[in-house]
C-alpha cells in the first residue's frame, strides 16, 4: 500500500505523513489513535513513539550547549567534521581518541579538563597506544 493510499484510509492528506516521516511534524493524539486502530497496533503506540521522539529532541537541543572551549581547539583536528556541530558528548570516545591522537598539548588539557580526568583515562587505557603520547 502506497503512502498516499494509507493516508486516505485513515482519512488523513498524504502531505500530512510526509511531513512527519520528515521530522517536521508531529503525531496528534487523533492521528495516533487512526493510525493505530488502521495497523490494528495498541493506540497510544504511535503517540508513545512521539513523546520518545520529543525527549531525544530535547536532549540533542541540550547536548547542543555542551562544549569545551572552542577557542582552545584547532579546526583541523576535526578536518573531516564541522566543529560547530559536533555533538560533543554523544561522541566522547571518539573525540578524546582524534584529540590525543592529533592534538597539541593546549587540545589534550581542554579536553581533559571538560571531560575530567577519569572519563579521558578511561578512555585512553582502552587505545594503549595513546597513553604513551
Amino acid at each position: 500500500m502506497s503512502k498516499k493510499q494509507f493516508a486516505k484510509s485513515i482519512d488523513e492528506f498524504p502531505q500530512t505523513l510526509g511531513a512527519i516521516t520528515k521530522g517536521k511534524r508531529r503525531i496528534n493524539p487523533s492521528l495516533s489513535l487512526r493510525i493505530g486502530e488502521r495497523l490494528d497496533i495498541d493506540e497510544s503506540y504511535f503517540s508513545i513513539l512521539q513523546t520518545y521522539y520529543d525527549i531525544e529532541q530535547e536532549k540533542r537541543k541540550q547536548r547542543k550547549n555542551l562544549h569545551p572551549d572552542l577557542s582552545k581547539i584547532r579546526p583541523v583536528v576535526f578536518w573531516d567534521t564541522d566543529i560547530d556541530k559536533i555533538d560533543w558528548i554523544k561522541y566522547k570516545p571518539s573525540i578524546i581518541t582524534r584529540v590525543f591522537e592529533r592534538g597539541n598539548e593546549q587540545e589534550k588539557q581542554e579536553i581533559t579538563r571538560f571531560y575530567g580526568k577519569e572519563d579521558v583515562s578511561a578512555v585512553l587505557k582502552q587505545n594503549k597506544n595513546l597513553l604513551t603520547s
